[in-house]
């Protein structure tokens, strides 16, 4: 048997987003299913039903006294770039819609038993670990098709389309379902790396490490002067060291090393591009302290700060997510991840840079097309220049930055990019597919890490959990081809 997405029970989005015992209790069995075969039957593939008469200015047809509600992730970039600049540009275009708001922090505790309900906000901001399962949703016939957004006439010039504002890749950054279509909005321009306080290295005559092996050289240099040379928060952001892993293993092997793990691929972990990386990492990680397992990121950062640690992995939002806590004479730098060796298929200052940041219009939401006139708004250059002025992080949207002073941290990042050219390495999805898939990738590299398992330990178990999930007919299967 196969269930069509319309077909999907309550219990069975619930038990997708792994809240299944709030509704039935512990003791509760699961309700048998079969999986979803990835088709789209239920799945909106154009914009909602109109509530109003559509126009040039008004291409969604949105109601103009209709309610719209926001929930914004309050993390790094916190809410203030939604409530100070996107909404009141929203309230501008329809000065007759309230728009109730909501910053948080814990996504998907508190909005899956409102999805299982059909009574979903119209715009989610899905970020942060306590994110909404994709997968699930995109199954469940919960998330619409945002193509219409992206073939919508642009504010900034009615002449293009949306999608010909933005930064190349970001439309299939958002993409799933088979056939994959953009569920997803990743708004953010974000690079990854090594985080360093360019003042502190500066004044030791340091350099980031350019391989590992001059990575250990510089780990035994910072640890004699009493700086951990690297440190992540194990507690919480064990992701933010897996993203290292994985951009190494993409170095070694090529961008198809991380196609291959998303899309399920027979003993993908078990590439010797993954064991190589996972090998190098975790020398690095005997550089750490046992207590680190413990902390959450915030922890980490801080201590950083202080200057106790001398490279941390992240992404751009870092500068803005410390700017209330950063000492002066603090500069945020990033650095590339080290080459593993002179065979890499990407040079060293190759980078994970991509967008991120994923904001979804619920199809089943009271005013989803206001959801995807926000979003239109979001992609305009007033709106963000807004968030690159509160955030200090760049957007997806092109020549939006025309005019501001840009911050360290967000120079290095320019600088960065400009270095890596056309050696990018890509984003994985199965973070968002998949989601025990992340959750048991997070176990793992603290167990990497933390020196409990080898890298090919590392390997054998990822690709058993790769495994399972492949296996598991309830688990909407996607997959990618760039």
């Amino acid at each position: 048997m196969t269930n069509t997405p319309r077909e999907i029970t309550r219990r069975q989005m619930m038990r997708r987003v792994g809240l299944t015992a709030l509704v039935a209790g512990p003791a509760a069995g699961f309700l048998s299913s079969c999986a979803t075969s990835g088709g789209d039957s239920s799945t909106p593939s154009a914009a909602p039903t109109s509530a109003a008469a559509t126009s040039a200015s008004n291409p969604f047809g949105v109601k103009a006294d209709a309610p719209l509600e926001v929930v914004i992730f309050k993390g790094g970039y916190s809410d203030e770039y939604a409530t100070q600049s996107h909404e009141p540009l929203y309230k501008k275009e329809f000065p007759q819609a309230t728009i109730k708001h909501q910053g948080i922090q814990t996504i998907s505790q508190t909005l899956t038993p409102r999805f299982a309900s059909n009574d979903a906000p119209d715009v989610v901001n899905n970020s942060g670990t306590d994110n909404l399962d994709g997968g699930a949703l995109i199954g469940a016939g919960q998330l619409l098709d945002l193509t219409p957004l992206f073939e919508a006439p642009s504010i900034d010039d009615p002449s293009k389309k949306v999608k010909d504002t933005i930064v190349p890749g970001t439309i299939e950054s958002g993409f799933g379902g088979d056939p994959a279509k953009p569920y997803t909005l990743n708004y953010v321009y974000t690079a990854y790396g090594l985080w360093y306080d360019a003042k502190l290295f500066e004044k030791n005559g340091w350099t980031p490490p350019k391989t590992f092996d001059e990575f250990k050289t510089f780990a035994e240099a910072a640890k004699a002067k009493g700086i951990t040379p690297f440190a992540y928060a194990g507690k919480n952001a064990s992701y933010y060291a897996y993203w290292m892993i994985l951009i190494s293993a993409a170095k070694i092997g090529g961008n198809q090393v991380l196609i291959d793990i998303d899309n399920l691929v027979d003993n993908a972990w078990k590439n010797d591009a993954v064991k190589q990386a996972a090998a190098a990492w975790a020398e690095i990680g005997k550089y750490m302290d046992k207590s680190f397992e413990g902390l959450i990121h915030t922890e980490v950062q801080t201590k950083q700060n202080q200057g106790k640690i001398a490279l941390y992995p992240s992404g751009s939002w870092l500068e803005s997510e410390q700017a209330k806590d950063t000492p002066a004479g603090f500069e945020y730098a990033l650095a590339p991840t080290p080459s593993v060796s002179a065979s890499d298929k990407l040079p060293y200052e190759a980078i994970r840079a991509a967008a991120g940041e994923p904001f979804v219009v619920p199809s089943k939401g009271k005013n989803p097309q206001g959801g995807l006139e926000y979003l239109r708004i979001m992609l305009s250059k007033e709106a963000a220049k807004a968030f690159t002025e509160k955030t200090k992080s760049l957007t997806v949207v092109l020549d939006s930055t025309e005019g501001l002073t840009l911050s360290p941290g967000l120079t290095s990042v320019a600088a960065a990019q400009k270095a890596a050219g056309a050696n990018v390495v890509t984003y994985n999805l199965f973070e968002t597919w998949y989601k025990e898939l992340e959750t048991e990738l997070r176990k793992q590299t603290n167990a990497l890490m933390f020196g409990r398992i080898s890298a090919d330990e590392f390997a054998d178990k990822m690709q058993k959990a790769a495994d399972k999930t492949k296996a598991d007919s309830s688990i909407n299967k996607q997959s990618r081809s760039v």
